[in-house]
């Protein structure tokens, strides 16, 4: 195992140290239990959002904090579930009087703790609401998950939310905004290779030379099946046509098209595979209106992308244009 790490053991701890150092003026970092949270935080009056997961994804959900998506995020252990104290954590620090969003990406886990802490912020009279995200169209049932597992369409779901509690949007409005982009986001990824996470140090699961995983989840979970390596065109269709036909979505359908690298795959890749999926969406007569593309929700260094497919309505668009400052996006500030 060759990694920048000094003990497995303290490679969260030591990582969030540098991400408050990097972006002091954004985010503030509490590392027991860890807790990233907005540097003005509460925001008075405002609708907070608050979300997390496993570490090992970055910058999902971390790089995320900040003006226009999330006001906090409660970061487990590489691959694990963040506790209910991390949970309950940020809402102490970023409940600002006007009721809190919690997302959740479905894994049994992050369900679990997330729903945890939201009763006990309920007990302290917090107007606390929760939204599960489901947007994986590869398996239905998984390692860690029942139902669908949450992957890339959370970045987007926690840019437009984020965005429309920035606005003032109501707890009412922001949770009747999620469960709309929950139900019109799919998403799939491919595997070229494992990742290694630290404190296990060999790889979570082994590929033949001439082998890739179609489907696979972000923890490195097993996908639909494994088949030989395709060219990129043949490819970037085996993810994009069940994306589409699951919703389904429709020639004259708006979408925001996210081509994920899950880690270890170059720009100079994704571009290539972003340019073959814009072009096959048009062909259905789909109208790509904004695009995301990069490493924004990661797999450690798995090679491999994910494409994340959104239909979106005026409302989703606004927000997405929205201002937005964090650590991994910046846009109209």
């Amino acid at each position: 195992m060759k990694k920048i790490i000094n003990d497995p053991s303290n490679v969260v701890e030591e990582s969030l140290r540098g991400l408050a150092a990097a972006h002091g003026d954004i985010l503030q970092v509490q590392t027991d239990p860890a807790v990233i949270y907005r540097a003005d935080a509460p925001v008075a009056g405002k609708v907070a959002i608050i979300s997390g997961g496993g570490s090992g994804h970055e910058p999902m959900h971390g790089g995320f904090v900040g003006l226009g998506m999330l006001d906090a995020a409660a970061p487990g252990a590489v691959f694990t579930s963040p506790t209910p104290d991390q949970v309950q954590a940020a809402v102490g620090h970023v409940h600002g009087g006007a009721g809190v969003l919690l997302i959740v990406k479905n894994y049994t886990g992050d369900v679990l703790n997330f729903e945890t802490a939201a009763e006990f912020a309920a007990a302290e009279d917090v107007d606390v609401r929760t939204v599960v995200i489901d947007d994986d169209v590869a398996v239905k049932d998984s390692l860690y998950t029942a139902g669908r597992r949450g992957v890339g369409g959370t970045a987007l779901l926690e840019k437009i939310v984020g965005g429309a509690a920035e606005a003032g949007y109501s707890l009412d409005e922001v949770e009747a905004l999620a469960r709309r982009v929950i139900a019109s986001v799919r998403s799939m990824g491919v595997a070229l290779t494992a990742c290694t996470v630290p404190h296990v140090g060999e790889p979570s699961f082994v590929l033949a030379d001439d082998e890739i995983e179609i489907g696979i989840g972000i923890h490195g979970e097993p996908g639909r099946r494994r088949v030989p390596h395709q060219p990129a065109d043949e490819l970037v269709r085996t993810l994009l046509d069940p994306i589409v036909e699951d919703l389904p979505f429709e020639s004259g359908d708006r979408v925001v098209l996210f081509t994920n690298s899950m880690g270890g795959t170059p720009l100079v890749e994704l571009y290539l595979a972003h340019g073959i999926a814009e072009r096959l969406l048009a062909e259905r007569g789909i109208v790509v209106e904004r695009r995301l593309v990069g490493p924004y929700v990661t797999s450690l260094e798995m090679q491999g992308m994910s494409l994340t497919v959104l239909k979106v309505d005026e409302e989703m668009l606004r927000f997405w244009d929205a201002p937005v400052r964090t650590a991994a996006l910046r846009w109209g500030v």
